[in-house]
């Protein structure tokens, strides 16, 4: 199947008084219709910069590199002007952000932000951007749709606020959602609800979606494949099956080892890991990842990450995969 979304060596810098710094680099992957890709890391790792990219919502002091490429249906996005760019974010391409409330304008009523975006890329009347915006409510599961849509944001449960948000981003039926930790701060049944959702729009379109978390919870439950992003770069690409029970990159492996899980012996505590991500500012020569790593030799202080190696579905930038994918077992069980 042709991909909808092709991502090819994204780099994305920051300009400092010291120079251009990366934030995100040489990123690549694919998303096909119909199937979930998951973006996974810890908070700073460059997930949201990289959603931010693909619309081209980024700003000064950040910037794209010129050598980046982001082809939707082999259109170049880098080379559109950005007229053309303001036709297809909410249209072709979609975005539900991180948190609703400060995405919503508090001054405008819910309903005529959904009809607003019907009618800037539909071209339909008022009136039937109204009645449209009361059917996608409906849709996304907002009780008493004809109410709800005449409340302003802050009337609405921070599950309401997801799904007005969710209802804006379906208003053009878009080829693509990328959805950026949708679930954050929403308790454990809403979380559920939102969930739900996302799979049911998976299950009966062509949607491709890009879904941005760091609940691995969510990532066995919705992804078809994952890319695990550290330091702004991904470290390990493949079929949710392979790795989460296989992983290849030390990262990865941590990342799962950390997870609560059904069965767990009462006494066994759960793996760290310590130190933190790097700042843009001060990344370290060889492996961004190697002052954290169990496993860092002396070649990965020295030079930087490989490519993604490995095998065509499943592969991980990691000097100890070089020769060969590492096989670890019993990181994850499946609740």
């Amino acid at each position: 199947m042709n991909s909808l979304l092709r991502v090819e060596r994204l780099t994305a810098n920051l300009s400092t008084p010291r120079g251009d710094r990366s934030v995100v680099a040489d990123v690549s992957f694919s998303l096909r219709g119909g199937n979930v890709l998951c973006l996974v890391g810890e908070s700073g790792c460059g997930k949201s910069v990289t959603a931010r990219a693909i619309l081209r919502l980024l700003n000064w002091p950040l910037q794209i590199s010129h050598d980046s490429s982001i082809l939707f249906r082999e259109r170049e996005l880098c080379a559109l002007p950005e007229r053309e760019m303001r036709k297809l974010r909410g249209s072709d391409i979609a975005m539900i952000f991180q948190d609703p409330m400060s995405s919503l304008n508090p001054v405008k009523r819910v309903g005529d932000q959904v009809a607003e975006t019907l009618i800037l890329h539909r071209g339909l009347s008022r009136r039937a951007a109204r009645e449209r915006a009361v059917a996608l409510f409906r849709r996304v599961g907002i009780p008493a749709p004809e109410r709800r849509e005449r409340q302003f944001p802050h009337e609405l449960s921070g599950g309401m606020q997801q799904r007005a948000m969710i209802a804006m981003a379906l208003a053009c039926d878009p080829q693509i959602l990328i959805a950026d930790e949708p679930t954050t701060a929403l308790d454990a049944t809403i979380q559920a609800q939102i969930l739900d959702l996302l799979r049911e729009l998976r299950d009966t379109s062509d949607m491709g979606i890009l879904l941005i978390t760091h609940d691995l919870g969510v990532v066995a439950e919705m992804a078809d494949d994952i890319a695990v992003m550290y330091a702004g770069r991904i470290v390990e690409f493949g079929p949710v099956e392979q790795v989460l029970t296989s992983p290849q990159h030390p990262y990865t492996e941590r990342l799962l080892c950390s997870v609560p899980r059904l069965r767990m012996p009462r006494d066994l505590r759960l793996a760290i890991i310590g130190g933190t991500v790097p700042s843009p500012l001060d990344r370290p020569p060889g492996c961004a990842f190697a002052r954290r790593c169990d496993h860092a030799f002396d070649r990965c202080s020295a030079d930087p990450s490989p490519p993604l190696l490995g095998t065509a579905t499943h592969a991980a930038a990691c000097w100890m995969c070089h020769d060969g994918p590492r096989v670890t077992r019993g990181v994850w069980e499946a609740a």
